[in-house]
């Protein structure tokens, strides 16, 4: 299994970025698939998560009408819109999958995680 996060950098408070996860190794629409962070000397954080057919996304409080979710299953590739960014959103985010196929967890449920991608917001 690889889980390759891109997209990130450093944007301005306000500001928007995509974020990429390209995913091998497995059949992509079989998983549920979660948007992770984990700041400097915080915890790890669930954002997001969306269902292997992608009909059904969550959110975390904390992020819920700035980001969205989403998949393409045929591109392997599974995508965090994120909008309206704030300074505490800095952090590296990562993408991860379920651990069991056709599963719908909602932010809960055991996870694999990939490589991150670290996002800065700052002026």
């Amino acid at each position: 299994v690889q889980l390759q996060a891109s997209g990130g950098g450093l944007v301005q408070p306000g500001g928007s970025l995509r974020l990429s996860c390209a995913a091998s190794g497995f059949t992509f629409s079989n998983y549920g698939m979660y948007w992770v962070r984990q700041a400097p000397g915080k915890e790890l954080e669930r954002l997001s998560s969306i269902t292997g057919s992608g009909r059904n996304t969550y959110y975390a409080d904390s992020v819920k009408g700035r980001f969205t979710i989403s998949r393409d299953n045929a591109k392997n590739t599974l995508y965090l819109q994120m909008n309206s960014l704030k300074v505490d959103d800095t952090a590296v985010y990562s993408c991860a999958k379920a651990l069991k196929r056709w599963t719908d967890s909602g932010l809960l449920g055991d996870l694999e995680k990939g490589q991150g991608t670290l996002v800065t917001v700052s002026s």
